[in-house]
């Protein structure tokens, strides 16, 4: 009676949901449709998102045992980057395929992994979901960070797919919400096999939220093992442009920062006028927005991808490169002599200041950080990062490109201490692989 009780309970649930999620498709479709008239970008992977499978892709699997990996955006591919080669290693006779959200992210994904065994994830219906489930026929399907899809969830239950929510955590902005709805999240939670936290904080909000405490576990930040391609031409290019200079590089900014940045870095100069300043917006749709905010700065500017930046250019003190291309920012950290991570002098939450950090560069961060509060939180610890408010933007920047080695050495410490996570993610789920097959 229990079983009928709880099946009828997860299907009416699932109706409720799916309602819910037409209704917000639709009345936000006067917009959708628009930004898909206007823009490329939207219309990328539209079939694939309603259901439909590309053929590349049910010709990669056919006959195949496959394990999917679902990266939301740029960072989760990066992120997982090192685990997808990993896997494609221990897992010989799977196939790995890689599903994004975002055309940023299928970007990276396909340049990284292959176009025929990368996709758009589907639509959360269950029509789509089933279409694609039906071809891939998953023994595992492996979720970045906090995408937990309730339908998708509910689907590979039924099929007996293992879920594993990998690199998982809940944000300080995020958790409220959560437990709000925790009597909708719990039985879902409970359809996920392994649930694999980047720290002790995200672990305990996890089993608040109601995942099973036996099924999480804390392995680290997978982030922390990504490599950076410091060779490519973007890289080596600027290099050559700065060389001898010293490198602001202001990464993942958000509307509002760049113009204050701006105004700081008029500051910066008249102190260190041959400073450099590296401008990079996190959104590629914002880079023409940003263009026309440095066109009516003072300083010289340098789209990268422009001709002029690969053409014989003569470098102002005080220039201000905008970084407008993609996957270039993390490499581009190793040029600076100090890092600004944005989202953070916004109400946004932050970004990851551990990315510059790797390569021992001081960093400076604002005091909106709660998307990466234990890592933040750590550093400052540590000594190992600067934080300010808008007002000492400009000190710290100033400091910082005088005296910033010593901070910049015990944030690559603290940075290597934080590695070792693709090893565990891997040992877990070749365990819990191992568990099923026996």
């Amino acid at each position: 009676m229990h079983t009928v009780k709880r099946y009828l309970d997860e299907r009416m649930g699932m109706i409720v949901y799916s309602a819910m999620l037409a209704s917000a498709i639709l009345l936000g479709s006067p917009w959708w449709l628009w930004r898909m008239a206007s823009s490329a970008r939207y219309r990328a992977g539209l079939s694939g998102r309603l259901g439909a499978v590309p053929q590349a892709l049910r010709e990669a699997v056919a006959g195949r045992r496959v394990i999917w990996l679902h990266a939301v955006s740029v960072g989760e591919v990066l992120a997982a980057e090192r685990l997808i080669v990993a896997l494609r290693t221990v897992f010989e006779a799977h196939v790995i395929v890689v599903s994004t959200t975002t055309a940023s992210g299928q970007a990276i994904a396909k340049k990284k992994f292959g176009d025929t065994t990368t996709f758009f994830l589907p639509l959360d219906f269950a029509l789509a979901v089933r279409s694609y489930l039906q071809v891939l026929q998953p023994e595992l399907l492996v979720l970045m960070e906090s995408e937990l899809w309730p339908r998708l969830l509910v689907e590979c239950n039924r099929r007996g797919t293992q879920v594993v929510i990998a690199n998982a955590r809940v944000s300080d902005r995020s958790f409220p919400r959560y437990m709000r709805l925790r009597k909708l999240w719990k039985p879902l939670l409970a359809k996920v096999d392994l649930l694999l936290a980047q720290g002790e904080e995200s672990a305990g909000r996890l089993r608040l939220i109601g995942a099973p405490a036996e099924r999480v576990r804390v392995v680290g930040n997978l982030k922390y093992d990504s490599e950076v391609e410091v060779g490519s031409a973007v890289v080596s290019r600027l290099r050559e442009l700065v060389r001898g200079r010293k490198v602001v590089v202001a990464g993942s900014t958000l509307a509002g920062e760049e113009k204050m940045l701006l105004d700081a870095w008029a500051k910066v100069v008249a102190q260190e006028p041959d400073a450099i300043l590296v401008l990079a917006p996190r959104h590629p749709q914002r880079f023409r927005e940003v263009e026309a905010i440095l066109g009516v700065s003072q300083f010289q500017k340098i789209a990268v991808n422009s001709h002029k930046f690969y053409e014989s250019t003569e470098v102002e003190g005080g220039a201000v490169f905008l970084l407008d291309t993609i996957g270039d920012l993390a490499a581009v950290y190793g040029l600076a002599a100090v890092a600004f991570v944005g989202g953070s002098l916004v109400a946004k939450g932050g970004h990851n200041p551990l990315e510059p950090a790797r390569f021992g560069v001081p960093v400076v961060i604002g005091k909106s950080y709660e998307n990466f509060r234990e890592i933040v939180e750590g550093m400052r610890a540590a000594d190992a990062l600067r934080l300010v408010d808008r007002d000492q933007v400009v000190p710290a920047l100033v400091d910082l490109l005088v005296h910033g080695a010593a901070m910049g050495e015990r944030g690559q410490r603290f940075f290597e201490g934080q590695t070792g996570a693709t090893e565990r993610t891997v040992q877990a789920l070749l365990a819990l692989m191992a568990e099923r097959e026996g």
